[in-house]
């Protein structure tokens, strides 16, 4: 599975994005996808979910009531509408998918990471 992560940037505090993460490859089946994040000299850190046949969404506190996550199942692509951001939404968002690939079992995948610094 490839994960195709794009949209980071750098914004002013107030200020909204939009992740897009695209997976690709022999896919049977994706059970879930969400976003992480890592900020300089921190863990990585949990953002939010989607549940794929079910639409539940899961979200951080940290997050909840800004961002929205929402999916297009055709396109198998997750998004992230980030509004309102804080310079301490700054990191590197990892889109993260759980997904089955043809014969095969369940495995978690990672995309590559894109940069958001929300800064005056």
């Amino acid at each position: 599975v490839q994960l195709q992560a794009s949209g980071g940037g750098l914004v002013q505090p107030g200020e909204s994005l939009r992740l897009s993460c695209a997976a690709s490859g022999s896919i049977f089946m994706i059970y879930a996808m969400g976003w992480y994040r890592q900020a300089p000299g921190k863990e990585r850190e949990f953002v939010a979910a989607i549940v794929w046949s079910a639409g539940t969404m899961y979200y951080s506190d940290s997050v909840k009531g800004r961002f929205t996550i929402a999916r297009d199942d055709a396109k198998n692509t997750v998004y992230l509408q980030m509004n309102s951001l804080k310079p301490e939404d700054t990191a590197v968002y990892y889109c993260h998918a759980e997904v089955r690939l043809v014969g095969g079992p369940p495995n978690d995948h990672w995309g590559q990471g894109t940069q958001v610094t929300v800064s005056s």
